[in-house]
């Protein structure tokens, strides 16, 4: 397994997870961003370029594999999504939403670990 790339990609994915985020739910914190979606859907083009390369590097990280990567992209989105939305909408973490974080580390463990 290739490391550096794994945590090259893994970066990428969190960092287009976060964009993400800001672009779909800034709505509901910023009267800026609610009031211009078409200026907010441009942020389309580099957060897919952010993602065409979390690909490329998870899944030279991976010898080749692709299933591996989507589960690190979705494990990162989970991530971003749980603390962004508690930082900016106040949304505590229940039980439930705790427990599905342990499963989405789960999955990445599962992932990296399991030969």
């Amino acid at each position: 397994m290739n490391y550096k790339a794994l945590i090259l990609g893994s970066f990428l994915y969190l960092l287009g997870q976060i964009a993400v985020w800001y672009q779909i739910n800034g709505q509901f914190i910023s009267n800026w961003i609610k009031e211009h979606p078409w200026l907010m859907s441009l942020l389309g083009v580099p957060i897919s370029y952010i993602y065409i390369y979390a690909t490329y590097y998870t899944v030279q990280a991976f010898d080749g594999q692709l299933w591996p990567q989507r589960f690190i992209g979705f494990s990162m989105g989970m991530l971003a999504f749980a603390i962004l939305t508690y930082i900016h909408l106040s949304e505590a973490l229940t039980l439930k939403t705790i427990i599905t974080l342990c499963l989405a580390v789960a999955i990445v463990l599962i992932q990296i670990l399991w030969k």
